[in-house]
């Protein structure tokens, strides 16, 4: 009666004041009891593999709790940071507390893993899978094959320039540069990747080396082919993924995991600005015909060829991450559906800040209400999407303006180029709020009710 007693006025303090439950005393919890190794293993397990296929950190969480509640492991606390993991279990009454970790030291963009480690977590979850048994499917999806072939994931990034260089105004040629430029480019990242050395200069070296291409463009007498280029092999490198969970990660109260995640979306910013920024001023020096006044911009129309490159842009998109078959039709609808949303807002007058994130946001809420339909992680569908809107042509327009003797212009143009990423990544942030505002209950039960960080806390 007691306990019972408890609870209601746990529940009647929360109702009406909308405080926290309180820690229930330490005689009414349950009696103490061994932990099991292989369980909190499992937990560790799928969360490091969960996170490192580039899953949200609050994702991972859920996750991560929801295999320690089906595996009964008492007191069980758990932190998901950008580099790591830790899990820690106290069974009290005599039993000593036992914690384990994990270091985050590569993430791969994995996205073909992430539905069937969702799948694993709600198996367990309704007591279908034993420890044991969770092992071996998680090997399983481990060591499985991927959806494609190494030389697809290198083929999508040159059609995603491709694609993006005919959403900006190019044409076929246009098209076949920014293929050849990106794919060299990422070829010569991946030698410096077996040397040592760091991705800072590896994203250097792939946006100086398309620059370079599109500058032997322009020495030969076709400056807007050349921007074409240039943008169409910016946005393949644009870091679309970290930046949707950076923003997503913040949204939900991880401030750690988000501040780190921001802080690899600007290094990876910073890189290509610098590998751009090197070779538009070496081409100034050598007089090369770069002019502001003749700087591209993707053309706002609805042409079938314009909304069929979005389109690409979106599919390619999501082979790069290596996303699962079934989801490439969702995606190149999505990207078509952006492009078009994006361009009728623009054609009324709406600023582009403002356009980007209300399509985002439309976008948003059908990728995760179609999520939920098909009960699978929705980031393979949202990070695809946004693609076409990535703004590859305001970050190379900001530094030709840099280095042509027009630096107010030019750091309006990256602040402009910076505003339209974060607006992207809010708006199809947004999309997913509304569409939890209205579950009882998701995806490793992440429902409405199942968010700590969303009380009300006013700054405390």
């Amino acid at each position: 009666m007691g306990k019972i007693a408890w609870r209601l006025q746990r529940t009647w303090r929360t109702w009406t004041q909308g405080a926290a439950p309180d820690v229930p005393p330490e005689e009414d919890t349950e009696p103490g009891a061994a932990v099991s190794a292989e369980a909190l293993d499992v937990v560790l397990r799928v969360g490091e593999l969960l996170l490192t296929s580039g899953e949200s950190t609050e994702r991972v969480t859920e996750a991560m709790y929801g295999l320690a509640v089906a595996y009964e492991l008492p007191r069980c606390e758990v932190q998901v940071s950008f580099t790591g993991l830790l899990v820690s279990v106290h069974p009290g009454h005599g039993f000593p507390p036992v914690t384990g970790s994990r270091a985050i030291r590569r993430r791969t963009p994995a996205y073909w893993r992430l539905p069937a480690l969702h799948a694993l977590v709600q198996d367990a979850s309704i007591g279908m899978l034993e420890p044991a048994q969770a092992h071996q499917r998680l090997a399983e999806i481990k060591w499985a094959r991927a959806p494609y072939p190494r030389w697809a994931l290198v083929a999508a990034l040159g059609l995603i320039a491709a694609s993006a260089s005919v959403l900006s105004g190019g044409g076929p040629v246009a098209a076949a540069t920014a293929f050849g430029a990106t794919v060299l480019g990422d070829r010569a990242a991946a030698v410096l990747a077996r040397r040592g050395v760091a991705e800072f200069y590896q994203l250097a070296i792939a946006a100086a080396i398309a620059t370079a291409a599109a500058a032997l463009v322009v020495w030969v007498g076709t400056p807007a082919r050349a921007s074409a280029v240039v943008t169409g092999a910016i946005l393949a490198l644009l870091p679309g993924r970290p930046l949707v969970a950076s923003i997503q990660d913040g949204i939900t109260g991880d401030l750690v995991s988000a501040g780190a995640r921001l802080l690899e979306v600007f290094f990876m910013i910073a890189a290509i600005v610098a590998g751009v920024g090197l070779v538009v001023y070496t081409a100034v020096r050598l007089h090369f015909p770069i002019d502001v006044s003749r700087l591209p911009s993707a053309p706002l129309t609805l042409e079938p060829v314009t909304v069929l490159a979005a389109a690409g842009v979106s599919a390619a998109f999501a082979i790069s991450l290596a996303a699962r078959r079934d989801v490439l039709l969702a995606v190149s609808l999505g990207g078509a559906l952006i492009w078009t949303l994006f361009v009728l807002l623009r054609g009324q007058g709406v600023p582009p800040v403002v356009a980007s994130a209300v399509a985002a946001t439309v976008l948003g809420l059908l990728a995760n209400a179609l999520a939920v339909h098909r009960r699978v992680p929705v980031l393979p569908y949202v990070v695809p999407i946004i693609g076409p809107l990535l703004p590859g042509g305001l970050l190379f327009q900001g530094m030709v303006e840099l280095n042509t003797g027009a630096p107010r212009h030019g750091l309006l143009s990256l602040i402009g180029a910076l505003s339209v990423a974060l607006a992207l990544a809010a708006g199809v942030n947004l999309g997913g709020e509304l569409v939890r505002a209205f579950r009882r209950i998701g995806l490793s039960a992440s429902g409405r009710w199942a968010r700590p960080a969303a009380r009300r806390t006013r700054g405390y």
